[in-house]
């Protein structure tokens, strides 16, 4: 059952020969239009049976405008598509893409707004799609043959970009809270150094060192790697 008002939104599917339909639910377009204007995302007025205001409309508009381009960025890898925006509709017997008989591929989405939530579907008829079907096909193929080894490049590449702290503890000294309570300034604090200290990530141990200077700095020297398996994992480009 659609209940009116409910937003058509007709747009042509570039390159290939067709249109396609965005249909966002009352429920999503007043949620989201709350939130704009300092609203909870929640819409408590009775909305059936009354058109889009024309205010309402450019909202819309820019809605769409944003799920399409997330659209398209999710088709870049695949097929780049261009979704050209057509028109909008509020009566689906003025929306038609596709003749009653024909097969419609369609894709819901549910998203929450605030405290509502509403439902996105996007239709595109089978015969839009059928050009580029064995494209479809053999991405589908190799995604369940092997893992997609650009996107395992892509986040191995993050990963070794990911900024971390090595921490390398020289020492400790047991305390109690009346001995540190009683602490003032130019009071010494006796220390038992390790020859050989860990270096950590993240409370992980990586390395055993030694510590010492170098160049003039305090430095430390690394004498065995801890977690090599995983160190080598992280700068391989070809695992997966």
């Amino acid at each position: 059952e659609i209940v009116v008002p409910t937003n058509f939104n007709i747009v042509a599917v570039r390159p290939l020969r067709g249109n396609g339909l965005i249909v966002c639910d009352p429920n999503l377009v007043f949620a989201v239009i709350d939130a704009l204007f300092g609203g909870a995302g929640k819409y408590h007025t009775r909305i059936e049976g009354r058109d889009f205001s024309p205010t309402e409309q450019r909202i819309i508009l820019r809605l769409v405008e944003v799920i399409t381009a997330e659209y398209k960025k999710a088709w870049h890898g695949i097929y780049p598509i261009e979704l050209d925006y057509q028109r909008s509709e509020m009566q689906p017997q003025f929306a038609n893409i596709a003749t009653p008989s024909e097969i419609v591929v369609a894709t819901s989405f549910t998203l929450e707004v605030g405290e509502s939530t509403g439902t996105v579907h996007f239709c595109i008829p089978y015969s839009t799609l059928e050009p580029i079907r064995d494209v479809l096909y053999s991405t589908i193929q190799g995604d369940s043959a092997e893992p997609d080894r650009r996107w395992v490049k892509l986040m191995t590449q993050q990963i070794q970009d990911a900024s971390v702290d090595l921490v390398v503890e020289l020492a400790h000294a047991p305390a109690t809270v009346e001995q540190l309570l009683a602490l003032k300034a130019g009071d010494f604090i006796e220390l038992d150094l390790e020859q050989i200290v860990q270096a950590n990530v993240d409370n992980v141990p990586l390395f055993d060192c030694h510590y010492g200077t170098s160049n003039g700095r305090y430095s430390i020297k690394i004498d065995k790697i801890l977690n090599h398996q995983t160190l080598k994992w992280l700068g391989d480009d070809n695992h997966g």
